[in-house]
């Protein structure tokens, strides 16, 4: 069966979105509340009280603070949001302003902060204290694997948590200016940077980094073309993926990136959707993957063994199998058990592969990767709705 979700992991951010329930609070005014709220015994703070609530989100290494949640029958995780009081210590321009809410009767604003706590007096941040249940520093691949898909109230949690990765990465990799080599300082509540260097003060944006990702099918035959990597676990396969070049369009990277990694020659281009994704590596915090089927020209593959471990076609019937609506389940209890673990100080670890089995014990031939991801979405949208109707357009060139 196909798993619909209302919108790609990490997307739909709340304090993003425009609702009834998002505010015009500026970063300016959300800063100064958190100015009085970082020190309220300030002359200056006394003068000017705070009108918001804010809530922190702290990360150390790249983990955001987490804490397990329900009965242990049933783990689940959420964000380990803090008061101000609770993050000592910390300059206010190393918090990242991500947003704010209109919450409870509608009177009042949170606004919704990020903050590295990896070094200084920073690092004592955190802990078994912390939050209302066991709390710990998770990886947000973890947490991603761990969300409840079905959860559309962690599943913005996860959108949240991967937006404030994104920023808090950025800033960790953009301490200089690129035009003249002076320090980058935070502006707009960390929202962008600007140079220090007064001939220069070159603004400084966060940078993202469109990657193309593509299933693509020989429609004679009723087949996908599905690729490894050998930093995969074993027996999953995914779909093809590349960055894009200047001067390049999304097409053409789509057939570009094909041809380079398996000699498929492709044709018609169609877009699927894009996802936001935080998890890539720190070098590119901010990635936004962009989906397309891709219909190939010529079928005899040939793997540049540089980029790929092995590409091969499979049919629809093979790809449903790896598709099992159960094992993603099973891959999913796995993972918020291993955080409950980890919350609770007890983290054990376990080989990803092994959260892929079949009910026999067998593991499964093969299996791709699961619905966080729009690889998922773009194997399941194929493998049980068909291929979709082609557009009469430039992408068909």
């Amino acid at each position: 069966m196909a798993i619909h979700l209302r919108a790609h992991a990490f997307a739909a951010n709340p304090l993003r979105g425009v609702s009834a329930a998002t505010t015009s609070m500026s970063p300016s005014a959300a800063a100064e509340a958190l100015r009085y709220l970082l020190d309220p015994s300030s002359a200056a703070a006394a003068a000017n009280p705070s009108q918001y609530l804010s809530k922190i989100l702290p990360f150390r290494r790249g983990r955001p603070l987490a804490r397990s949640t329900d009965p242990p029958a049933v783990p689940a995780w959420r964000l380990a949001w803090l008061p101000p009081s609770r993050v000592p210590g910390v300059a206010l321009d190393a918090f990242v302003f991500l947003g704010a809410l209109v919450e409870g009767d509608g009177k009042e604003a949170s606004a919704y902060w990020a903050v590295d706590v990896s070094e200084g007096e920073g690092a004592r941040v955190g802990g078994p204290a912390d939050g209302d249940g066991p709390s710990a520093f998770v990886d947000l691949r973890t947490l991603m694997v761990a969300t409840d898909w079905s959860d559309k109230d962690a599943m913005a949690e996860l959108a949240i948590a991967g937006h404030a990765r994104a920023l808090l990465e950025w800033h960790s990799t953009a301490k200089f200016c690129g035009a003249c080599g002076a320090k980058a300082v935070p502006t707009e509540a960390g929202r962008r940077k600007q140079c220090s260097n007064d001939s220069c003060k070159k603004r400084i944006y966060p940078r993202i980094d469109p990657v193309v990702i593509m299933l693509v099918i020989d429609k004679e035959n009723d087949r996908a073309l599905l690729s490894r990597q050998s930093r995969f676990v074993p027996r999953m396969w995914s779909c093809l993926a590349g960055f894009i070049e200047p001067g390049e369009s999304l097409e053409e990277a789509v057939r570009r990136e094909t041809w380079e990694e398996t000699g498929i020659e492709v044709g018609q281009v169609v877009y699927h959707s894009s996802q936001p994704w935080p998890v890539g590596p720190n070098t590119m915090p901010c990635q936004l993957m962009v989906g397309f089927f891709a219909y190939a020209k010529s079928l005899e593959i040939n793997v540049d063994k540089q980029e790929l471990e092995d590409a091969q076609w499979h049919n629809r019937e093979d790809v449903k199998k790896a598709l099992t609506f159960a094992e993603y389940e099973k891959a999913q209890r796995t993972s918020a058990a291993k955080v409950d673990q980890i919350c609770k100080g007890a983290e054990k670890g376990q080989n990803p592969s092994a959260d892929f089995k079949v009910g026999s014990g067998e593991p499964a031939p093969m299996f791709v990767p699961g619905p966080y991801a729009i690889a998922h979405h773009l194997i399941s949208s194929w493998a049980f709705e068909g291929a979709p109707k082609l557009p009469s357009s430039f992408s068909n060139l």
